[in-house]
């Protein structure tokens, strides 16, 4: 993402960034270029689609949403009225300091998502305390680079004491007094006495936060194999249970290694086109048992959910048929009443016109000879080389009615010699 500074008169702030560089007392963009990828401005980003609705600020909605690492978000009430900014980076308050994070949306969007997280608007919402300086934010970088060596050193105090956990990112807060964790683990883990090794270490104080493997992968980010970024790290907030069931309904191949995401859980996308194939199953008959016929069995080898149709094959064959919905289910009828078709595609076989065994060859030959004599016929009447007599000048020799017969001139006279 690039970002780009808002040039209207009336805000000096860069909409969508979420660096919170200044430049002049001014936010100028980080200017990056688009190399900010899942970890930097573009993370779990939002369009406010009422942001141009000229609104009150005494009845403006005083919640407002902030984003902090890794797109954790979380609600905070703007008590002083600031006039705030979508990616300002302010000062919320925590619960042993303060901390810095960046307005992801504000306004009546923010009533909904509320709603829709259930989270309720009570005293017990944090309050923003300012917007953030230049001295807070250096402060704020400087905790950031204690991250990845406090990382590091952590997964090694882990293997030391053998603890069946992964640790996957930590987040300092703003003001250097506390660190999250963030783990994942299969069973319990009784991590007293690692707390107790990083709280003297690093001076700080510690908090252990275990997260699904879904909510890693979207903390740590990366690519899917449809080659865009994880939707768990760019816009999917809310996971939902994923079954195999959703595979099987849309045809796909049971391998877990093609369904399974970077998280080792089955991918989320199942769940997306899951609805459109429910409904398009609902005409397609279920097929328990092979269709029979009186050429045998076949057996439902593929369905084409959204063309419908399906195909049906023998054991004893290659070849698959391709049926349709009506088709395949008046074959249902049939066998359910005790009948079957002849064939799959006809209900009853062609009748044929019985040939004798011992003359076949003889008739073979006749019809050979016959078309051979259709062929040998020429235009004008003539059949077999001879002239029927429709023409000037032609006609049988040996007729006596022929004024030509004993004309020397002829030369169809083999007695005469021909006058050249």
């Amino acid at each position: 993402m690039i970002c780009i500074p808002d040039q209207s008169p009336n805000k000096n702030v860069t909409m969508g960034c979420a660096c919170g560089t200044k430049k002049d007392g001014k936010v100028a963009g980080c200017n990056n270029n688009g190399a900010c990828s899942t970890g930097g401005c573009n993370k779990m980003n939002v369009f406010d689609w009422l942001s141009n609705m000229d609104v009150p600020a005494e009845d403006r909605f005083d919640v407002v949403e902030v984003r902090f690492k890794g797109g954790r978000k979380d609600f905070y009430r703007n008590v002083d009225k600031l006039s705030l900014h979508t990616g300002d980076a302010v000062i919320v308050e925590s619960t042993t300091g303060h901390h810095l994070g960046h307005v992801s949306m504000q306004g009546e969007l923010v009533r909904l998502q509320m709603q829709k997280k259930k989270v309720a608007n009570d005293e017990e919402i944090k309050k923003i305390y300012r917007l953030a300086t230049q001295k807070d934010i250096e402060k704020s970088e400087d905790a950031k680079k204690r991250e990845s060596p406090t990382l590091y050193r952590t997964r090694e105090v882990i293997q030391q004491l053998k603890l069946q956990m992964k640790l996957s990112d930590v987040e300092y807060q703003a003001d250097h007094t506390k660190a999250t964790f963030f783990y994942s683990a299969e069973d319990r883990v009784d991590f007293r006495e690692l707390i107790k090794m990083l709280a003297t270490e690093f001076k700080i104080r510690v908090e252990m936060r275990q997260i699904s493997l879904r909510q890693e992968a979207g903390r740590l980010g990366g690519i899917g194999v449809c080659g865009r970024e994880l939707c768990c790290s760019t816009w999917l907030g809310d996971f939902k249970n994923v079954a195999t069931s959703a595979a099987r309904y849309q045809n796909l191949s049971l391998n877990p290694s093609k369904l399974s995401g970077q998280c080792g859980r089955l991918k989320c996308c199942l769940n997306y086109e899951l609805e459109t194939y429910m409904d398009a199953l609902k005409d397609i008959p279920t097929i328990d048992s092979p269709l029979l016929t009186e050429k045998g069995a076949a057996s439902l080898q593929k369905t084409d959910i959204f063309r419908r149709i399906m195909w049906f094959g023998y054991k004893e064959e290659n070849t698959w048929y391709p049926l349709n919905i009506a088709r395949v289910n008046e074959i249902l009828a049939l066998n359910k009443s005790g009948q079957r078709p002849a064939t799959l595609e006809e209900d009853k076989a062609e009748v044929r016109e019985p040939i004798s065994v011992l003359n076949s060859d003889l008739e073979n030959l006749d019809k050979k000879f016959k078309n051979k004599n259709k062929q040998k016929r020429r235009p004008g009447g003539q059949k077999n080389g001879k002239r029927d007599g429709r023409g000037g000048g032609g006609g049988n020799r040996n007729n006596p009615s022929n004024p030509n017969r004993n004309n020397p001139n002829n030369r169809n006279n083999p007695k005469q010699p021909r006058k050249e």
